[in-house]
Protein backbone atom coordinates (compact mmCIF):
# COMPACT_ATOMS: atom_id res chain seq x y z
CA UNK A 1 0.00 0.00 0.00
CA UNK A 2 1.24 3.50 -1.11
CA UNK A 3 1.46 5.77 1.72
CA UNK A 4 -1.05 8.22 -0.17
CA UNK A 5 -3.52 4.89 -0.13
CA UNK A 6 -2.26 4.83 3.74
CA UNK A 7 -3.45 8.01 4.41
CA UNK A 8 -6.52 7.80 2.75
CA UNK A 9 -7.29 4.78 4.59
CA UNK A 10 -6.36 6.64 7.94
CA UNK A 11 -8.96 9.48 7.02
CA UNK A 12 -11.68 6.72 6.54
CA UNK A 13 -10.85 5.12 10.04
CA UNK A 14 -11.03 8.70 11.25
CA UNK A 15 -14.25 9.67 9.78
CA UNK A 16 -15.74 6.23 10.94
CA UNK A 17 -14.47 6.34 14.45
CA UNK A 18 -15.85 9.52 15.03
CA UNK A 19 -19.60 8.24 13.97
CA UNK A 20 -22.27 7.78 16.83
CA UNK A 21 -23.28 4.40 17.70
CA UNK A 22 -26.19 4.22 15.00
CA UNK A 23 -24.03 6.26 12.18
CA UNK A 24 -21.91 3.44 12.86
CA UNK A 25 -24.29 0.35 12.40
CA UNK A 26 -26.21 2.03 9.76
CA UNK A 27 -22.67 2.52 7.82
CA UNK A 28 -21.78 -1.44 9.00
CA UNK A 29 -25.52 -2.50 7.62
CA UNK A 30 -25.11 -0.96 3.86
CA UNK A 31 -21.42 -2.68 4.04
CA UNK A 32 -23.17 -5.76 5.31
CA UNK A 33 -25.90 -5.30 1.98
CA UNK A 34 -23.51 -5.26 -0.68
CA UNK A 35 -22.51 -8.89 -1.59
CA UNK A 36 -19.21 -8.47 -2.25
CA UNK A 37 -18.04 -6.09 1.07
CA UNK A 38 -20.58 -8.95 2.96
CA UNK A 39 -17.81 -11.41 1.92
CA UNK A 40 -14.66 -9.17 2.71
CA UNK A 41 -15.78 -9.00 6.17
CA UNK A 42 -17.01 -12.79 6.62
CA UNK A 43 -13.45 -13.62 5.31
CA UNK A 44 -11.87 -11.03 7.64
CA UNK A 45 -13.71 -12.06 10.94
CA UNK A 46 -12.92 -16.28 10.68
CA UNK A 47 -9.10 -14.94 10.02
CA UNK A 48 -9.55 -12.82 13.10
CA UNK A 49 -11.29 -15.46 15.08
CA UNK A 50 -8.89 -18.23 13.99
CA UNK A 51 -5.48 -16.00 13.78
CA UNK A 52 -3.72 -17.69 17.21
CA UNK A 53 -5.13 -21.40 16.19
CA UNK A 54 -1.95 -23.45 14.82
CA UNK A 55 -1.31 -23.84 11.48
CA UNK A 56 -0.47 -27.58 9.79
CA UNK A 57 0.94 -28.07 6.67
CA UNK A 58 -1.09 -28.34 3.53
CA UNK A 59 -0.63 -32.00 2.61
CA UNK A 60 -2.43 -32.80 5.65
CA UNK A 61 -4.96 -30.73 5.28
CA UNK A 62 -5.45 -31.87 1.56
CA UNK A 63 -4.72 -35.53 2.67
CA UNK A 64 -8.03 -35.24 5.12
CA UNK A 65 -9.99 -33.92 2.15
CA UNK A 66 -9.19 -36.86 0.35
CA UNK A 67 -10.19 -38.88 3.46
CA UNK A 68 -13.55 -37.05 4.23
CA UNK A 69 -14.51 -37.84 0.45
CA UNK A 70 -13.74 -41.38 0.19
CA UNK A 71 -16.44 -42.03 3.12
Amino acid sequence: MTISQTATVEVFLKAFRGLTKSQRQIFLEGLLREKTYREDLLDLAIVEARRHEPGRPLRHYLAERVSRRSH
